[in-house]
């Protein structure tokens, strides 16, 4: 059912595929180690209003796909063929639980968009207290990460459990624990986990928000996050044919900084700083850690929404180890290896964790 604890789907689950990890492997490592520079022509975009509008479910051509429960009398779709690649990890749970057997599971796990829907308001994106037992649950059995986009101060706010670890600010923000998760770390070790390697840049980010704010102010629906050491531009209730112009006012702050990087999520544009880290290297940290770098007999799970997601699904994959799930309800490139519909199947995933841990 394994190789080097990736998921293999047995035959009834995927006729004649797998889902195994290529070598090499890679471990964890130091938090200065781990960062550097990033290569910025790998990063440019051809066109920004393109992208935004292909990052809106209103601009999908491919229609929703159908729940892991239901079924379809059509013949092979894309989305039939998206399915086979990447099956729900609900429906495929016995796949994911034989890898896991006999090895220490951490789970990863996003915020917006998997543990709570996508909303008009990122300030009003709340989880569920459902949700919130669901992910309590998890964390009484393994060791358990937010890795959001968010300031971490942010998101720990939506998640109020403190026998967690944080990493905001797409991963260059970590902390560990503040209240005993009764196993993994000792509460002092656990505590004196912390990640900043982008401190340097935080005067720059300030600047650049105030910047963005001012600009911004001429375009009704926008909306400027400060995430401590990236910054976030959402266009979600901004008129599509205003895109631009934000896509530009905003282009137009950023060419005095260098140092910083815009990319693009769900309805919003980032601001980073160039160094060479993200949600990836935010799981080695951690990883690191927790003892599990350099260890055949752990199995990570990275659950996520979003592109920014990716970079830890590749290091999954680079790893050889666990399993990266998607959470999405269209088809669309991504390195996980199974997807989840929505953050009611996230919800629904976790539980069904739990209960096969206590069996």
């Amino acid at each position: 059912m394994t190789k080097h604890g990736a998921v293999v789907v047995p035959e009834d689950a995927a006729v004649g595929r797998h889902f195994s990890f290529p070598p090499p492997r890679t471990g964890g490592d130091s938090c200065k180690k781990l960062a550097g520079q990033v290569d910025l022509g790998a990063a440019m975009m051809g066109s920004w209003l393109d992208s935004m509008k292909a990052s809106s479910p209103r601009h999908r051509l491919v229609a929703p796909r159908v729940a892991a429960t239901g079924s379809s009398d059509a013949d092979e779709t894309e989305d039939d063929v998206w399915m086979e690649k990447h099956p729900s990890a609900l429906g495929s749970f016995g796949a994911v639980a034989a890898a896991a057997s006999g090895k220490q599971v951490v789970m990863f796990l996003d915020y917006d968009g998997t543990l709570s829907p996508i909303v008009e308001d990122p300030d009003r994106a709340v989880m569920t207290e459902e949700m919130r037992d669901a992910v309590r649950g998890v964390a009484e059995h393994f060791p358990t990460a937010i890795v959001s986009g968010r300031g971490r101060d942010k998101v720990f706010n939506f998640v109020r459990l403190e026998e967690l670890y944080y990493a905001g600010s797409h991963g260059m923000d970590i902390k560990g624990p503040t209240a005993d998760s009764n196993h993994h770390l000792t509460p002092s070790k656990a505590k004196s986990v912390l990640c900043q390697p982008a401190s340097e840049f935080l005067p720059m980010i300030g600047e650049v928000h105030d910047a963005l704010v001012a600009k911004m102010a001429s375009i009704p629906g926008a909306k400027v996050e400060n995430n401590k050491f990236c910054l976030s531009v959402h266009f979600r209730c901004v008129e599509e044919k205003t895109w631009g112009a934000l896509a530009e006012q905003v282009r137009a702050v950023l060419r005095d900084y260098p140092r910083l990087l815009l990319t693009q999520g769900r309805m919003v544009l980032e601001i980073r700083p160039v160094i060479k880290w993200d949600k990836g290297r935010a799981l080695e940290f951690l990883l690191g850690a927790l003892g599990f770098a350099d260890r055949d007999d752990v199995f990570p799970i990275y659950i996520g929404d979003d592109r920014t997601d990716e970079d830890a699904f590749k290091v999954l994959r680079g790893r050889g180890q666990g399993a990266g799930i998607l959470v999405s309800k269209f088809p669309k490139d991504t390195l996980a290896s199974f997807s989840l519909r929505d953050p009611d199947e996230v919800k629904g995933f976790l539980r069904q964790l739990v209960r096969s841990s206590n069996s």
